[in-house]
């Protein structure tokens, strides 16, 4: 294992840790508004990646079918658009990211059995390409992201929870094995990208809340050992099936189930290591939800609390004090 051990400066410390929150204090650094309510049905376990100015999302399990329609979503005039229906099983716990101008998706449940086909979708045209299947077996729950020009799917559940990783080469459609998420296996993890690196932690294996947090560099294909989340009142981070996504240099994990639904927000940054609480989400709590940033502006949506599925959307400013009335 590959583990840095970093002593900081007491004084950085200290006043980093003068933002984190106590038990007695409110927190309100960050403020959410809600935005025009998805145009689609509510669900959850959908897929959502950005092209450009544009965020795509759909798929997902409304309760009864598993779907295959697809939206973008217009923030600058907060509006949806239905676009061309996935052509592959309808499906849920499905991996999605961006790449130039394509979209991609693979794995899932599909309502009878977990599946690792395929599939690209071309903004430009419209269209979907159904590409070689994913590299590793099928799957539901399992996590991807893409840097540095590649994409990446690994953990999961097949039967057995997994910590296999696979990478993706858009110029040759193809996949190869690389090493595989140092740790535990895990499904329902979540995962984020900084700096031309990702970092993937959290969910579950064996119906266990992990609390083993890593970094992934593309470049050496080597997991780097960061600080474990903790698992107490003072700093639940440890959850499944959350939301995460990135800006200005911080990672952001919210939503998701850990004894309940949650809602608090965390943010995460690289540089010193350490998670910081922000304003809670202030939709209903919910697992299942999509998240994304457009134009440096970030986004949470959908999702699940026990029966009911949500059509909603949230646009979150990290950097404004808290307003209950907007």
């Amino acid at each position: 294992m590959n583990r840095r051990y970093i002593i900081y400066g007491l004084m950085a410390v200290l006043v980093y840790l003068s933002g984190c929150t106590s038990d007695d204090d409110t927190v309100e650094d960050g403020n959410w508004i809600k935005r025009s309510s998805f145009e689609g049905v509510g669900r959850s376990g959908a897929i959502a990646f950005v092209v450009g100015e544009r965020a795509y999302v759909g798929l997902g399990y409304d309760g009864d079918d598993y779907l295959t329609d697809l939206w973008s979503y217009n923030p600058d005039e907060n509006y949806w658009k239905k676009m061309a229906d996935f052509p592959g099983d309808g499906r849920t716990s499905t991996v999605s990211f961006s790449i130039g101008s394509k979209g991609y998706v693979g794995t899932g449940y599909n309502g009878d059995d977990e599946v690792n086909d395929f599939w690209e979708y071309d903004v430009n045209t419209g269209e979907w390409t159904q590409l070689p299947d994913f590299g590793g077996s099928p799957r539901l729950s399992a996590t991807g992201f893409a840097v540095n020009g590649k994409g990446y799917i690994g953990t999961g559940y097949d039967g057995n929870y997994l910590k296999d990783f696979w990478e993706f080469d858009p110029a040759t459609n193809t996949w190869t094995q690389i090493v595989s998420l140092e740790g535990e296996k895990r499904n329902n993890a979540t995962a984020f990208v900084i700096d031309d690196k990702a970092y993937l932690g959290l969910g579950t294996n064996n119906g266990l809340y992990q609390m083993d947090f890593w970094e992934f560099d593309p470049v050496a294909l080597d997991w780097i050992a960061k600080l474990d989340i903790d698992d107490d009142d003072d700093y639940s981070v440890a959850r499944e099936k959350a939301v995460s996504f990135s800006l200005d240099g911080y990672g952001y994990v919210t939503t998701g189930n850990g004894s309940s639904n949650l809602s608090s927000v965390w943010r995460y940054d690289p540089v010193y290591d350490l998670w910081k609480e922000k304003t809670s989400f202030e939709g209903t709590s919910r697992q299942g939800a999509v998240a994304f940033v457009v134009s440096g502006r970030i986004f949470v949506a959908l999702g699940q609390n026990s029966s009911s599925r949500f059509d909603d959307i949230w646009e979150f400013r990290p950097d404004e004090i808290y307003d209950e009335d907007d």
